[in-house]
């Protein structure tokens, strides 16, 4: 296929990455929709107020290890609609809950409702003096994905608008020394070369 067609295919199509935050956060996205993730599966969070209790217990300990600063601040990295951090607020002890500054991040709007204590960013905050918990964090990273090519060239998998995938760009750049270094792909079309890695 010359570059000439490979971009007229590619037009209505975009990188994994771009294509995973739309679906997850853009309009209509699955993080965005009215039933929240709890309308789809439970988490630990949803299953009890335990695991809040235990967070709680956590976040007391970093209190007595930090020497019970006047603010102690807790941060829940992909916070979702805020269940964790609530619940961790509501099982602390009354002395400790009334230095915590409460801080929710996530790319998802701040949910109605949310205790107005309760700082919602899409971002972690500049300084942090307590507890940053990263519970869900992890669980939607969106990254980008490389295949070989028939001539064995390692190139960026675009998705269209309706879900069909294509062999866009080579991986080149910063893109191509990280995948070099932790990725090596064999020269075989579609699939990677795992004697190649580490």
């Amino acid at each position: 296929m010359t570059d000439e067609a490979t971009r007229e295919t590619a037009e209505d199509a975009r990188g994994w990455r771009a294509a995973t935050e739309a679906a997850l956060y853009g309009p209509g996205g699955f993080y965005r929709r009215p039933e929240g993730p709890a309308g789809h599966f439970r988490t630990s969070v949803h299953a009890s107020g335990l695991f809040a209790e235990a967070v709680a217990e956590l976040l007391c300990r970093v209190d007595e290890a930090l020497d019970r600063p006047g603010t102690l601040d807790f941060v829940d990295m992909g916070a979702g609609r805020g269940e964790l951090v609530t619940g961790v607020l509501a099982a602390l002890p009354a002395d400790v809950a009334a230095r915590v500054r409460a801080c929710a991040v996530d790319l998802a709007d701040r949910p109605p409702g949310l205790p107005d204590r309760i700082t919602w960013l899409a971002e972690l905050p500049r300084t942090v003096s307590g507890l940053v918990f990263a519970n869900e964090w992890l669980d939607n990273v969106p990254v980008e994905v490389a295949e070989v090519d028939a001539a064995g060239v390692p190139r960026l998998v675009l998705v269209r608008r309706d879900g069909t995938e294509l062999l866009g760009r080579p991986v080149s750049g910063a893109e191509a020394e990280w995948l070099a270094r932790w990725w090596p792909l064999g020269a075989e079309p579609g699939q990677p070369d795992l004697r190649a890695q580490p």
